[in-house]
């Protein structure tokens, strides 16, 4: 590779710029630089190299914390999510650059390369995360790795939601986010009424994220308020409901409605009182049909015995005509004479009694 090496590694590793941060606080990230330094340098870069390319490398990650701070974009600290997104991201950059088997000079480009960019990547994660509102969560420090627990800025007001209801059925406003659960320091939801002059209505204060009002009416249109407090005075989440009710549904919209949508256990209670309301038709259908199957396999057993018996006897009468064949025409014979003489003997009696009837 030359004395030039040296020179390359330098100045790849002053292409990066400190954008990163953090993610030499996850473990997986410490190992497997460790694993790069121990399994995969060996075969793939000049012994003699090693040693100032980890120096390098280490240096690039422990640089990470250095970004520069800003309100809108970095603070020093990530939460748990965003530092486990960018180093899955690191991870799988890396782990494509060893699967590839890339060697010498190549391999420094590439690695180096892959930090660039995966530096900038981060940046972006870090910037999205300070800008997605205001909470107290547990965040990692990027200076030490502590944990702590931090107060975000995150916007209070979280727009507006436009919900249509009809008229008797039930109105669901729904307050929670998805990084409220994740957060600490949150207190109650509150729920409000407001009217057109502005002025403001309790309707609900606690714990659950959902108001619901049964059998709406007309009057229920309106705008609605949700906040969620936090043990400071600011609120961490404000959305607005501009609730509109429409009129009932027809008997067809209903029915279609409810196909659509029974399940749990709506559809089980639904079963039961079928099943319980079509029992006793059943009760009163199954012996007819128990009867009927089973007169209907005794038949069949009736059938089969007859043709069993029958194709018996018939095999039996041709294995004797065969041995016996001059004995069968003998009897047959005398079976047709016998009934000749019968029917001849029973004409003459008739004759005599034709005669006498005559006379």
């Amino acid at each position: 590779m030359g004395p030039r090496f040296p020179l390359l590694v330098a100045a790849l590793a002053s292409c990066l710029p400190p954008a990163l941060g953090c993610v030499i606080c996850d473990t997986k990230v410490v190992e497997a630089l460790k694993s790069l330094e121990m399994d995969y340098l060996p075969g793939h870069l000049e012994t003699e190299h090693h040693k100032n390319l980890m120096k390098r490398v280490n240096q690039a990650v422990q640089d990470f914390k250095d970004l520069p701070l800003d309100e809108d974009s970095y603070m020093g600290v990530v939460d748990e999510p965003t530092l486990e997104k960018a180093s899955w991201s690191l991870l799988k950059d890396l782990k494509r650059i060893t699967d590839s088997d890339v060697k010498g000079e190549l391999f420094v480009k590439e690695l180096f390369w892959m930090l660039h960019q995966q530096k900038e990547t981060f940046a972006r994660y870090v910037a999205l995360f300070q800008k997605d509102g205001m909470m107290l969560q547990t965040l990692i420090w990027c200076s030490n790795c502590q944990k702590q627990v931090h107060a975000c800025r995150k916007s209070m007001d979280c727009g507006e939601r436009n919900v249509k209801v009809h008229e008797m059925e039930d109105m669901i406003l729904d307050c929670e986010l998805n990084w409220h659960q994740a957060s600490q320091g949150l207190t109650d939801y509150s729920f409000y009424r407001v009217w057109r002059n502005k002025s403001e209505t309790l309707l609900y204060k606690g714990k659950e994220p959902t108001l619901i009002k049964t059998m709406v009416e007309p009057k229920d249109a309106g705008t609605y308020r949700c906040q969620l407090g936090t043990v400071k005075s600011s609120p961490a989440t404000i959305i607005r409901f501009h609730v509109k009710v429409l009129p009932k549904r027809t008997m067809e919209e209903t029915l279609s409605s409810n196909s659509s949508n029974r399940s749990g256990m709506s559809w089980g209670s639904n079963m039961s009182s079928t099943t319980l309301q079509s029992s006793p038709s059943s009760s009163t259908q199954s012996p007819t049909v128990e009867t009927m199957l089973r007169s209907l396999l005794v038949g069949l057993l009736i059938w089969g015995f007859v043709v069993l018996i029958a194709s018996i006897v018939i095999l039996m009468l041709c294995y004797w005509s065969e041995k016996n064949l001059g004995y069968s025409i003998d009897s047959i014979k005398a079976w047709f004479s016998t009934a000749k003489e019968a029917a001849q003997s029973s004409e003459v009696p008739e004759k005599k009694a034709t005669q006498s009837r005559s006379q």
